[in-house]
């Protein structure tokens, strides 16, 4: 009868209480959460309650599994699988614990100073995102080495693998050198303040907004949707477009063909009327001038202003759309034309035949008669 309780006093005492202290705490941080509405700390940290859970139950049985005399032939392999779950629960929990400290960090900032510098909140976000990733990296790779360290036979190998790491460095970096390249690019990404998430770029001809960077890759949404992945080092060494770099503010142009009778001031009063009733005009400057003439047009740009790059694209639609809608219907004869009648030839003068068309002329020699004899 003491080998059948044993065990489960054990084995059930430690589930219980596993559940017991996971319920208690996440109604702790619920209730934490109801009060501090500020921040949202508490509410990430109740995400953790799985490998909260699962770390206490590794270590109540991992402390108590002698006691319960259960397959004793195998202890040593039980013990050893209850060792790498604590590992592995013990890395999951930090890692979701270090992911709702940075985040909570990144909501307080952005709440205080994205009204006034939105460029230096992409930045903080950007930064926040590759030290989280570096953190799990970081994490996960020590957990592994502790998960091999529990093996006698990687314990011994342990001196090997020293005693030979630094030939080991030197071909890994030769053989991951892209690789590597990547790695220090997103580094350099994220503290360099090159682009950050939520940029808008201009990368190969390709418009679009920096959606996502880590430390290998960087995708850039475009505007019909696709997603363009390119690797980090592109960044750090091609030219490439950044329109959110410091303000986002951005200053646009539209031109027109127009012909050199058009009205221009009545043009400038339209523009003005369109940009009025235009919402995403942020009412800072514009201007209609004439930039260049042709022997049947002349070429007027429009000057326009926006908040950020999808606002000037939108204005520039705008304001382009109604001022030719604008002359079509009441100044049609503003439009360029095209001359399709031929040229009025010159007079006849004298005994010269008029040019036609271009092809050439004879002239006609009239001589005296010769005389009766």
């Amino acid at each position: 009868m003491e080998d059948v309780l044993r065990p489960l006093i054990v084995v059930g005492g430690s589930v219980a209480l596993t559940l017991l202290l996971g319920w208690a705490t996440d109604r702790l941080l619920r209730k934490a959460d109801d009060r501090h509405h500020e921040t949202p700390l508490w509410g990430l940290l109740r995400r953790a309650r799985v490998p909260y859970q699962l770390l206490l139950c590794a270590a109540l049985l991992r402390g108590s599994y002698d006691e319960a005399r259960l397959l004793t032939s195998h202890e040593v392999a039980v013990g050893r699988v209850l060792t790498l779950v604590l590992i592995g629960s013990a890395a999951w929990l930090t890692i979701r614990i270090a992911a709702a400290v940075v985040e909570t960090s990144y909501t307080r900032y952005a709440s205080h100073h994205r009204e006034r510098n939105p460029a230096r909140v992409r930045r903080v976000r950007t930064q926040v995102t590759l030290i989280r990733r570096v953190v799990s990296a970081v994490v996960g790779v020590v957990a592994v080495a502790a998960m091999l360290l529990t093996f006698p036979a990687m314990r011994a190998a342990g001196a090997s693998l020293l005693a030979s790491a630094g030939i080991l460095g030197i071909v890994a970096g030769v053989a991951a050198q892209s690789t590597l390249g990547n790695l220090f690019a997103g580094l350099q990404i994220a503290f360099g303040d090159m682009v950050r998430i939520g940029d808008t770029v201009v990368v190969d001809g390709e418009w679009g907004t920096v959606e996502e960077i880590t430390l290998t890759f960087l995708t850039v949404r475009t505007w019909d949707e696709r997603r363009i992945t390119m690797p980090v080092s592109y960044f750090t060494s091609k030219p490439f477009e950044n329109w959110s770099r410091g303000t986002p503010q951005m200053t646009g142009t539209v031109y027109w063909h127009v012909d050199h009778s058009a009205p221009l001031e009545l043009m400038r009063e339209k523009l003005r009327d369109i940009l009025r009733e235009c919402p995403e005009w942020d009412g800072r400057a514009y201007n209609l001038t004439v930039t260049d003439s042709t022997p049947s047009t002349l070429e007027v740009r429009a000057l326009v202003t926006a908040k950020d790059a999808d606002d000037i694209w939108t204005v520039r639609v705008v304001v382009r759309e109604q001022m030719m809608r604008f002359l079509t219907d009441e100044h049609p004869y503003a439009l360029p034309r095209v001359n399709t009648a031929h040229a009025v030839p010159p007079p006849r003068t004298g005994r010269e035949s008029a040019p036609n068309d271009g092809v050439p002329t004879t002239r006609r020699l009239h001589t005296r008669p010769p005389r009766q004899r």
